[in-house]
């Protein structure tokens, strides 16, 4: 068989042609279609309805699900926030919520840089296993966190005009970026636009 394909540009050319189909069918197929880590490292800011809860005497909160249609999580309310969450929205702070894998670099390269804004005024810092998500579900749910880690901002009560808002960002995010995302939130100022011309 080998002499044949040295020997004869017809069985070259069909050899390659199969190649190239099975290598097509890989790629196009469900073979390499890519990964969900692709994705961009940002998401666009999220909005979620607020929702009153007694015990915080009409303070505003994150509500479980924001622009959700006809599924089922628009129907089950997220469970409440833990209560050192709901003190430091309802006092003005900053919300920085970080969950993490546990074990993962990028966990051991982030949160110690996040851990480090507790030095700041008016920050909130939480750090939570993956595992635990749930308990945090009317902030993560909003913005649709789907990996680890993410690095969710919730914007001050008193900036977000009563509506909680907040962003993520996903993976390694380098001390800069973190800073920058915390001080995005917290920024009361006109909007500024570029215009090259």
């Amino acid at each position: 068989m080998r002499d044949k394909l040295n020997n004869s540009p017809i069985a070259q050319v069909a050899l390659i042609a199969i190649l190239l189909a099975g290598g097509a069918f890989f790629l196009l197929g469900q073979g390499g279609g890519g990964d969900s880590s692709t994705a961009p490292t940002t998401t666009p800011t999220a909005t979620a309805p607020p929702t009153t809860d007694p015990a915080t005497a009409g303070t505003a909160l994150p509500a479980g699900t924001a622009d959700v249609s006809a599924s089922a999580t628009a129907s089950v309310p997220a469970p409440p926030l833990p209560a050192p969450v709901k003190r430091a929205y309802a006092s003005g702070e900053t919300v920085v919520l970080l969950v993490i894998r546990g074990g993962g670099i990028d966990d051991r390269l982030v949160a110690p840089v996040v851990r480090g804004l507790r030095a700041a005024g008016g920050i909130a810092v939480f750090i939570a296993p993956a595992k635990r998500i749930a308990r945090y579900a009317a902030i993560t749910l909003g913005v649709n966190v789907d990996r680890v880690p993410a690095l969710v901002v919730v914007r001050p009560r008193p900036l977000s005009g009563g509506t909680p808002q907040a962003t993520v960002s996903y993976g390694f995010q380098s001390p800069a970026a973190i800073v920058q995302a915390v001080v995005d939130a917290s920024y009361n100022g006109p909007a500024a636009t570029y215009h090259p011309n």
